[in-house]
Formats: C-alpha cells, sequence, structure tokens
C-alpha cells in the first residue's frame, strides 16, 4: 500500500501510478459524527485541487469534501450511496470517496505526510 497525504481540510489521498484514491480522515469523521449522507461526484467531473469534489451529512453538519488534487473523477464508491456510515467504520479503507486520474502526477508530494499532518491536528486542539 503506498503512502497517505493530507490535507489542511482533512482529506486523505492514496496516490498508486496516475489515479489517486480519495477519502476522509479519521479526524474528520470524529469531528462530524454520524455519517448519514454522502454526495459523490459524477464519474467524469473535472475537479480543481481545492476544489468542492463531494458534500458528506452527519447528524451534526453537513461538509464539502474538497479535492487534493486536480484531475478527472474515475470512479467513485456507489458502497457509501447505501451505507455511509462505512466512513465512520473504515475512512482511509472502505469508507473512501472517489478515485481522480491525477492531472500532475507530482501534486500528492505537496501534501501533508502522516506525521505533518499529526502535528497539525494537534495544533488544532
Amino acid at each position: 500500500m503506498s503512502t497517505l497525504r493530507y490535507t489542511k481540510d482533512h482529506e486523505w489521498i492514496r496516490v498508486e501510478g496516475d489515479t489517486a484514491t480519495v477519502g476522509i480522515t479519521a479526524y474528520a469523521q470524529e469531528q462530524l459524527g454520524d455519517v448519514v449522507f454522502v454526495e459523490l461526484p459524477e464519474v467524469g467531473k473535472q475537479l480543481t485541487a481545492g476544489g468542492e469534489a463531494a458534500v458528506v451529512e452527519s447528524v451534526k453538519a453537513a461538509s464539502e469534501v474538497y479535492a487534493p488534487v486536480a484531475g478527472e473523477v474515475v470512479a467513485v464508491n456507489e458502497a457509501l450511496v447505501g451505507t455511509p456510515n462505512l466512513v465512520n467504520e473504515d475512512p482511509t479503507g472502505e469508507g473512501w470517496f472517489m478515485k481522480i486520474k491525477l492531472a500532475d502526477a507530482g501534486a500528492a508530494e505537496a501534501l501533508m505526510d502522516q506525521a505533518a499532518y499529526d502535528a497539525y491536528v494537534e495544533g488544532l486542539h
């Protein structure tokens, strides 16, 4: 498994070749509480880095999920439509949101690694 990278908006990205899997972090799902609905982007949608890509709703709030990198949505996790709580149960595994064909293969390198993200989250408390 390749390394996860993180954004300040609490998305994670796992790059494999020219495709990246994207979801929200364990911290993000803890802050949201029980996820009850996920709105996924259409396959084929062009995303810009930092642009809105999806919406996640919980019992507490609705929140945008931003694209960590630019590219084209090539797959979405249809399992989330019927079972949105997968985001709570396994945020960096079965709870992934979308797969993006990268516009720039090196774009994810600019994002935080695990240690930097952990330090960032620690600073939020």
